[in-house]
């Protein structure tokens, strides 16, 4: 093989992009909903994920903010997005494409910015004071795009929100010293700043009424405000020498507006303050947030409660609602929720939440298309890999959750977790059928089925024990003991074949004949605690990871070792806050906690206590690939130098000491931790925790065409990106796409089909597939040649999962298959990926089919009973 083939090879393997996120779902920040109000923006870590609300997906933009995002802001027309960060670092963003345009920094934390209704300006807080700049033109390319307007002072403490007037000329501010102030645009003559003063809390939220003649005040203690233009009545007991009202039509009307208190209101809820709050001016709704986890709506001007309702067990952090006023979305930042609640229905159109602790596991479905995860807080969460949706959480674990594995048909969910029980779950009623439990109580961390998914097998940490199970009975078979350490992974072989890998904090492997007669057990010897061990998919091989950095491979049929890979200075990288070692130099605690093998056994993907996880080739032992799970600056361990402007006259890095005293909020600033558990408030040495990056578990999906990381930011999707696989083999200078389209016209359809395979243009494949008559699909199938059948199968697959033409797709599926037959099974690893995603296609349609049948059923039914 040529090194062009070669390398063209690796980088196919090679070439994972991200994709989404799908176990976070909101982390900080304000939610935001787009203009035409079919989708939902929300901050998860330092991206944005947007949910399309419609169409029941989720997708995350591609660019990442420095630190974890604070405040989003989205154009009126949809094409520019602002994200900024927890220091006040923004990124200008094209929203339909997810190309960042420009960078630039506010210098201080941004608590609100909004764009002018007729995007021209975007308004920023910049502490007690706000500043307007001009909108940078997208389509143009600028040295200096953003240029400052003006900078508006007044308020006395922190600027909370803003609030433009519908005309764009002018904006109302919120601030921390219990004041709003009415500011132009531009200078307008006669005009002095208004300040609405009179609430005895901080002022969260300022709104204009629909038709401007009105502004609501609303105040975190729960008063509601409501201001007109002040009578002549007014005027006259009024000492002041402004002028009177502007009638209505004038363009400076808000401003030149004296603006008096017409009606004082109070939500009147003890022990509760309000949180955040929007307005939507059409049908004057007044949607209130509180701390409790209750949110209300409120008619204005009448202030007519239509809806109270606890939505969440904390806070909520965030509101807003859609551009028709019929959705209303929610952001609960402690417990990560999401809330879409369409208030007229009383109805969730959305409700998702990831997990509330770290994430410590996934695995795949067999088809692929659905990932299981278990985090910290006990619960089980089946995700869907299409919508990027959580469609099922089961809560019956009690602790951790340490391990999860798919029986092989994958209507049967297994879970192992420290509270002493390992369960089965049935995907079909969604309920937990079958808990195994040991004689005595111990902690299981791994966890096995064997292909048949007769027979369940966990670890325990505390006795060092292997328990096995019978599925269909529940009955304890077998203990299998003899390591001398906590058990970390398990593995059944593959192949069916009668093997079990267990590895341990003993320093070493066991593989145990757990089904034979004889009981054998083959003890591998390595040299340090063994974390994670994982099978070839042929049996052939299997690997393990140690606490020194080591992968070694060992030849199961003669347990001797046939490699190993030095990984420690491939996952090296990335320094804590409190690391007294460079990030070059630190390479002691790092080793890979998870491992898996590509569909063909090719290659092997690690993840563990790093910011990467890594690509290796098995056989010629050599790095192919790092990723980096993150670049968020907020988690510690994604910085490879530290700055040392932070760090105080003690030595501690300021970032680590604890300042939830200066929270401006009763319940941030109370200490939860036990007494004694805890020094006082006044000690600098007070530490807070960060968390760290790192990648708890990876998967492959069993199609080979994504893989999946349960990390510090959630469930990380990477697939392959198709834009970049490009194959020159065969390619010459005379063949293009005309030259295949006039071979198409000739009715020479192999010859087509094949010239269009070696131009690898989809569009192309796609005519020259769709042109071929049914009648030649058998001759053209059986004639084509071998090393072009895994594409055809492969686009086949794809084609028949997006396209109408099902009929026609079977029959080239069935005519590849039955001319090929032989060359797939003999390739069977090599072809794994190919003919997995055959058989997920053909699960689809047969999916599709039976609930279409369903559904012809019932309307049969109906018409004979009508």
């Amino acid at each position: 093989m040529t090194s062009v083939a070669v390398h063209t090879i690796v980088g196919m393997k090679a070439n994972y992009q991200f994709s989404n996120i799908c176990g976070t779902v909101y982390r900080q920040g304000n939610v935001l909903f787009t203009p035409d109000g079919n989708s939902l923006l929300s901050p998860v870590g330092n991206r944005v994920a947007v949910f399309d609300l419609v169409n029941n997906k989720s997708r995350t933009l591609p660019f990442e903010n420095r630190k974890n995002v604070a405040v989003i802001a989205l154009s009126p027309d949809a094409r520019l997005l602002l994200s900024v960060d927890d220091d006040g670092r923004a990124v200008l963003v094209h929203f339909r494409r997810g190309v960042v345009l420009h960078h630039i920094h506010f210098k201080k934390p941004v608590t609100d910015v909004q764009f002018s209704p007729d995007g021209k300006y975007i308004a920023v807080t910049h502490d007690a004071h706000v500043q307007v700049w001009r909108t940078p033109n997208h389509l143009v390319r600028e040295f200096a795009p953003f240029v400052l307007h003006r900078t508006y002072t007044g308020h006395h403490d922190e600027v909370l929100s803003i609030r433009w007037a519908p005309d764009s000329t002018c904006f109302i501010t919120t601030s921390r010293d219990m004041t709003a102030r009415l500011f132009t645009l531009n200078p307008v003559e006669g005009f002095r700043p208004k300040t609405f003063a009179g609430h005895r809390d901080a002022v969260v939220g300022a709104f204009f009424s629909s038709k401007s003649n009105a502004i609501y005040t609303v105040s975190r203690d729960g008063a509601v405000f409501t201001w007109k233009a002040k009578t002549d009545q007014d005027m006259d007991t009024d000492d002041g020498d402004d002028p009177a009202p502007i009638p209505s039509g004038a363009s400076d009307t808000i401003p030149m507006t004296r603006w008096g208190v017409h009606e004082r209101h109070y939500f009147n809820l003890p022990n509760t303050k309000v949180v955040c709050t929007t307005f939507h001016p059409p049908s004057n709704l007044l949607v209130v947030g509180f701390s409790t986890g209750v949110f209300g709506l409120w008619e204005m001007p009448q202030f007519t409660n239509i809806h109270t309702l606890s939505i969440s067990q904390e806070k909520i952090s965030s509101i807003d609602i859609s551009s028709s006023g019929e959705w209303l979305a929610f952001g609960a930042r402690k417990l990560g929720q999401l809330l879409v609640w369409e208030w007229q229905s009383e109805s969730y159109v959305l409700k998702q939440q990831g997990h509330y602790f770290d994430m410590n596991t996934l695995a795949y479905a067999p088809d692929g298309q659905t990932i299981a995860t278990g985090g910290d807080d006990g619960k089980l969460k089946v995700w869907s890999v299409h919508t990027g949706f959580c469609f099922v959480t089961f809560s019956e674990h009690t602790a951790p959750v340490m391990d999860v594995t798919f029986a092989k048909q994958g209507s049967v969910l297994f879970s192992a977790s420290l509270d002493g029980t390992v369960r089965a779950y049935d995907l079909v009623r969604y309920r937990n059928f079958r808990t195994f439990t040991s004689p005595s109580p111990v902690q299981f961390s791994a966890l096995a089925v064997d292909p048949s998914g007769e027979v369940v097998a966990a670890g325990s940490t505390d006795s060092f024990e292997v328990f096995m199970w019978s599925v269909q009975t529940g009955k304890l078979l077998d203990v299998l003991s003899g390591h001398e350490a906590p058990i970390s992974s398990l593995s059944f072989c593959p192949s069916g074949s009668n093997q079990l890998a267990s590895g341990s904090w003993d320093k070493s492997v066991r593989i145990w004949s757990v089904f034979g007669r004889s009981r054998a057990v083959e003890s591998l010897t390595l040299s340090s605690d063994v974390l994670s061990v994982a099978f070839r998919p042929d049996s052939a091989e299997i690997a393990a990871s140690t606490l020194d950095g080591q992968i070694t491979f060992f030849d199961v049929r003669s347990s001797k070792q046939t490699n190993s890979i030095d990984a420690r200075k491939d996952i090296s990288g990335g320094r804590k806050a409190d690391d007294r070692v460079s990030a070059a130099n630190n390479a002691s605690s790092k080793a890979f906690t998870s491992m898996t093998y590509t569909a063909d056994g090719t290659c092997i993907l690690a993840g563990g206590n790093s910011k990467y996880v890594v690509l290796y080739d098995v056989r010629e032992a050599v790095l192919v690939k790092k990723f980096q799970i993150s670049e968020n600056l907020s988690l510690d361990g994604t910085q490879e130098f530290l700055d040392s402007r932070k760090v105080n006259s003690v030595g501690i890095n300021t970032d680590l000491i604890d300042d939830r005293g200066d929270a401006s909020d009763l319940e941030d600033r109370m200490d939860t931790t036990l007494p004694g558990a805890a020094r006082g408030a006044g000690d600098m040495s007070v530490r807070k925790y960060r968390q760290e990056a790192r990648t708890k578990c990876v998967r492959f999906s069993p199609t080979g065409r994504a893989w999946a990381a349960a990390s510090t930011e959630g469930l990380l999707i990477y697939a392959l990106d198709e834009s970049l696989a490009f194959d020159p083999f065969d390619l010459t200078i005379d063949l293009t796409p005309q030259s295949v389209l006039e071979v198409l016209a000739e009715r020479t359809y192999l010859k087509a089909l094949v010239l269009a395979f070696r131009l690898n243009e989809k569009p192309i494949v796609q005519r020259v597939y769709e042109s071929v008559p049914r009648s030649d699909v058998r001759l053209v199938a059986r004639q084509m040649p071998v090393v072009y059948v895994p594409a055809l199968l492969q686009f086949i697959a794809e084609h028949l999962e997006r396209g109408p033409h099902v009929e026609f797709d079977l029959v080239w599926i069935h005519a590849v298959l039955m001319a090929h037959g032989r060359y797939l099974r003999d390739r069977n690893v090599e072809m794994a990926p190919v003919l997995r995603a055959v058989q997920k296609a053909l699960g689809d349609v047969q999916e599709t089919i039976s609930s279409l049948e369903q559904v012809r059923r019932e309307y049969v039914d109906t018409q004979v009973y009508d």
